[in-house]
Parts: C-alpha cells; sequence; structure tokens
C-alpha cells in the first residue's frame, strides 16, 4: 500500500463521521429553513388582514404591483402570505409551491420602491436573504421531514397511482 492510498484512508476515516452527522442532519435542517421562511411570510399575512383598509391603501399608494389592480394585488398577495407559508412547512407541493414562493418574493422586491432606497437597503437584503433560502429549498426539495417525502415513500409518487392514473385519464 502506498503512503499516497493510506493518506487518503485515514482522510476519509476521518471526514466520514462528520458527513454521516451532515446526512443525518439535513432534514432537520431543511425543516427550519422551511419554518423560518414560511413564519416569516405568515406574520406579514396576518398582518394585512388585520386592517383591510389599510392593506388595501398600502397596494394602492406604497405597493406598485405590475399588471394589478392595487385590491386584487392586495387579495393575491395575502393570499400567498397565507397559504404558500402553510404549504411549505407541510412540505407539500415541494419544489413547485416553492418556486410560486420565490417569484412571490421576487415581485415583492420589484413591486416596493422603497426597497431601492439607502433607507431601505437593509429591507432588500432580507429579502435577498429569503430568496436564497427559497432558491436553496428549490434546488434541494423540501427534504424527508415533508408531506411530498411521505407521498413519495409510501406510493413511489407524489400522487396515489390511483389519483395519478385519474388525473392521466382527464388529459386524454
Amino acid at each position: 500500500m502506498t503512503i499516497r492510498t493510506m493518506a487518503v484512508r485515514v482522510i476519509a476515516t476521518i471526514i466520514h463521521p462528520f458527513v454521516v452527522t451532515m446526512n443525518f442532519l439535513t432534514p432537520i435542517g431543511d425543516l427550519i429553513v422551511r419554518l423560518w421562511v414560511a413564519n416569516i411570510f405568515f406574520q406579514a399575512g396576518l398582518l394585512k388582514i388585520q386592517s383591510w383598509e389599510t392593506t388595501v391603501n398600502l397596494f394602492t399608494y406604497e405597493y406598485h404591483v405590475p399588471l394589478l389592480s392595487p385590491h386584487f394585488a392586495a387579495i393575491l398577495g395575502t393570499g400567498a402570505e397565507l397559504i404558500l407559508p402553510v404549504l411549505l412547512v407541510l412540505g407539500l407541493g415541494g419544489r413547485f409551491i416553492i418556486l410560486v414562493f420565490f417569484i412571490y418574493n421576487l415581485v415583492a422586491v420589484i413591486s416596493y420602491p422603497f426597497l431601492w432606497t439607502p433607507e431601505g437597503w437593509m429591507a432588500l437584503q432580507q429579502h435577498i436573504n429569503w430568496g436564497l433560502l427559497l432558491m436553496m429549498l428549490m434546488l434541494h426539495g423540501s427534504g424527508k421531514l415533508s408531506l411530498d417525502h411521505w407521498l413519495l415513500v409510501k406510493y413511489g409518487s407524489h400522487f396515489p397511482r390511483s389519483i395519478a392514473k385519474d388525473l392521466t385519464a382527464d388529459l386524454q
């Protein structure tokens, strides 16, 4: 056995427990990220429904959502902030729901001119951080502690075969 082979084995022996531990903790990390991002947006949604008149005024005078009327944007934004976090926490809809969430965060950044001022810089950084966390989840998936994973293990798919068969039959 060469010195190089021995060195590789020693390094692998040292690193292996670390890798095993990280693999064990990954689903917990995924869940923590999902809970963190979901809580931020869900709290914002709860704040919006506390005073609907204020929310509509915000969407009329502060937020400038492209292509949508302020009233419809307020309904859509509030609904997104109340529904998407629940789906994110449950891990249901996986990458698609996370993509929708990512796009919602992007639209929020584009629609709020204050974020692009020196005074709004810190809030913009928060949105960037949330976007990066969502992007990481989108690329990685919801993880093993999710309903998506449970459905995959239980049915071998995200849909039970009978539902998938019914859906595809309707499309043909």
